[in-house]
C-alpha cells in the first residue's frame, strides 16, 4: 500500500522518540533517503506480504492485528506518535524471511515515516553495528536455544513415555509368562491322572462320559459370569461341604477354582451321576485341571490381548505408517495419549472422559495434536502433584461442538494458576516448575501447533481446584499443499 506523498521535515522526525538522539546529519540523510507519506483509512501493510519498508507514525491512529484462525485478532490501537512497525528485522538480510508478521491499518487520515527495508538494514549496520551484532545474537540464540530446548523437551517426553509404556507392558507381560510356566504344570499333572484313570478297571462308556464331561466343563468356564464377594463366599461353603461329604481331599481348596469357573452343587451332581462311586474322586481332579488350564488360558489371552493394545495405542499415539495429515476422530488420539501416560498419573488421579461421541472428525496432523494432548495432560498432572510425589485429584477430558468448532478441554483440580502470570504462560521460555524440571516450551509448542499450524485457538481459565485448558479446532480445513505434508512427513 501506499499513501500521498508529503514533505519530510528533519526536526519533525528528529521529535520522533526512535530518532531523538541522532545528529543533524543522520536526520537529514533519512529524511533524503526516507519519505513522509499519509494514508487514508484503511490498510497500510498485510500479515504475510514481503515487508519492504520500515514504517514511524508522526500523527494519527494505527491499529495492529494477527490472523488467527481465520480472524483478524486485534492486537494493539494507538495514538502514540513515534510507534513502528514493517520491516524491523530487515537487518537480519536474507538469513530470514522478510515478510510483515503483523497487519497494519490507519482508522483515519494518519503520517508515517517511511523507510525502505534495504535503506533501514544498511543504516542500522552503519550507524550501530554493535547493536546490530548484539540483536542478532539475541534473535538466532533465543531461536537455537528454543530449536535445541524443544528437541529435549520431545526427548524428555519420549523417555517419560517409553518409561510408562514399558511398566506397562512388563505387567501383561509378567502375568502372562506366569499363567505359561503355570499352564505346563498343570497340563503335565492332567495327563498324569489321565493316565491313573486310564489303567483302572473302567469301560470305555465311562471314559467317554468323563471326556463328555470335561468338554461341557470347559464350555461352562468360559461362560462364567461374576458374582458378588458375599455371593462367591455362599457358594465356596456350598461346594466345600459338598466335596467333603463325597469323600473328595482338600474340598476347600477345590471349591474357588470351581467358584471362579461358573460351577455349583448341581454340576457336581451331574458329575457324580456321570462316574461310578471309585471313580469320582479322581474324576473330579482331573476336571479340576481342566478348569485351572482353561483359566489359565484365558488369564494368558487377556494379558497377551492387553500387550496387543498397548502397541496399537503406542503406534495410534506416534502415528507410525499414517499421513501426517488427514481426518481424525480426536477420541481415538486422547484415548491413545492418556493410556500412554496412565503410569505418570499413579493411583490417586482418576481420569473422567466426558466425550460427545456427535462431533464429527477433524482434519489435522494427529501427530501433532497427541503432544498438545500430551503437554496439556502433564501439566495438569504437574498441577496436582503434591512435593513428595505423589497426587491426588481429577482429570476432566471433555470434547463438545463450539460455535462450529471442536472443543477438546483438559479440567484438573490442582492448585491453579496465579492471576498475576495467567497471561505469561503461553510464552516461550517461561515456567513455573523448579529449575531443571520445565523448559517453559511445553505450553509455547501447544500454541504454535494449535493456532499457526491448525489454525484454532487455545484459551484458559483458572481458578484454585478447577483449571481448564481449552483447545478449539475448525472442523474444516483447506489440505496442505504437498511440499508442507512432505516436509511434516519428514
Amino acid at each position: 500500500m501506499s499513501g500521498q506523498l508529503m514533505p519530510c521535515s528533519p526536526s519533525e522526525v528528529g521529535a520522533l522518540f526512535l530518532f531523538e538522539k541522532l545528529e543533524p546529519e543522520q536526520l537529514g540523510r533519512l529524511c533524503a533517503a526516507g519519505r513522509v507519506e499519509l494514508f487514508q483509512p484503511g490498510p497500510v501493510y498485510t500479515e504475510g506480504d514481503p515487508a519492504t519498508c520500515f514504517y514511524v507514525m508522526i500523527e494519527g491512529t494505527v491499529v495492529v492485528s494477527r490472523r488467527v484462525a481465520g480472524d483478524d485478532v486485534e492486537v494493539i490501537r494507538t495514538s502514540q506518535a513515534g510507534v513502528y512497525g514493517g520491516a524491523m528485522q530487515a537487518y537480519l538480510g536474507d538469513r530470514v524471511r522478510q515478510a510483515y508478521n503483523n497487519s497494519m491499518r490507519v482508522t483515519e487520515p494518519t503520517r508515517f515515516f517511511v523507510l525502505p527495508a534495504d535503506t533501514f538494514a544498511d543504516i542500522m549496520r552503519e550507524w550501530f553495528p554493535m547493536a546490530v551484532h548484539l540483536l542478532e545474537g539475541l534473535f538466532f540464540g533465543s531461536k537455537n536455544t528454543q530449536a535445541a530446548i524443544g528437541q529435549r523437551e520431545r526427548l524428555l517426553a519420549l523417555g517419560s513415555l517409553s518409561a510408562g509404556l514399558t511398566h506397562e507392558l512388563n505387567n501383561p507381560a509378567a502375568a502372562a509368562v506366569r499363567a505359561t510356566s503355570t499352564l505346563r504344570e498343570r497340563v503335565a499333572k492332567m495327563r498324569h491322572k489321565l493316565g491313573v484313570i486310564a489303567s483302572g478297571p473302567f469301560s470305555r462308556e465311562q471314559l467317554a462320559g468323563l471326556i463328555e464331561i470335561q468338554e461341557r466343563t470347559a464350555e461352562r468356564v468360559g461362560k462364567a459370569s461374576p458374582l458378588s464377594p458375599l455371593e462367591t463366599s455362599d457358594r465356596e461353603d456350598a461346594l466345600t461341604d459338598w466335596l467333603d461329604d463325597h469323600g473328595i481331599d482338600h474340598g476347600w481348596e477345590l471349591a474357588p477354582t470351581f467358584v471362579q469357573a461358573g460351577l455349583d452343587v448341581d454340576w457336581l451332581e451331574q458329575v457324580a451321576a456321570a462316574v461310578d462311586e471309585e471313580i469320582l474322586p479322581n474324576a473330579v481332579g482331573w476336571l479340576n485341571y481342566t478348569i485351572e488350564t482353561e483359566l489359565l488360558m484365558n488369564e494368558i489371552e487377556d494379558s497377551t490381548s492387553r500387550i496387543s493394545h498397548l502397541v496399537d495405542a503406542a503406534k495410534q499415539y506416534s502415528q507410525l505408517d499414517r499421513a501426517p495429515y488427514r481426518v481424525v476422530d480426536v477420541h481415538e488420539l486422547l484415548d491413545s495419549t492418556l493410556l500412554m501416560l496412565s503410569g505418570k498419573m499413579g493411583q490417586g488421579i482418576q481420569v473422567v472422559k466426558e466425550y460427545d461421541r456427535t462431533v464429527p472428525p477433524v482434519p489435522a496432523y494427529p501427530a501433532e495434536l497427541n503432544q498438545v494432548w500430551t503437554n496439556l495432560i502433564d501439566n495438569a498432572v504437574c498441577a496436582m502433584k503434591d512435593g513428595d510425589g505423589g497426587g491426588q485429584g481429577t482429570l476432566t477430558v471433555r470434547t463438545a461442538l463450539d460455535h462450529e468448532q471442536l472443543l477438546v478441554e483438559f479440567g484438573d483440580t490442582g492448585t491453579g494458576i496465579a492471576p498475576e502470570i495467567k497471561d505469561r504462560i503461553f510464552d516461550p521460555f517461561f515456567t513455573t516448575k523448579p529449575v531443571g524440571q520445565g523448559t517453559g516450551l511445553g505450553l509455547d509448542i501447544s500454541w504454535r501447533i494449535i493456532v499457526n499450524k491448525h489454525h484454532g485457538s487455545m484459551r484458559v481459565e483458572s481458578e484454585p481446584g478447577d483449571t481448564r485448558f481449552q483447545v478449539l479446532l475448525p472442523l474444516t480445513a483447506e489440505a496442505p499443499e504437498e511440499s508442507e505434508t512432505a516436509v511434516e512427513a519428514v
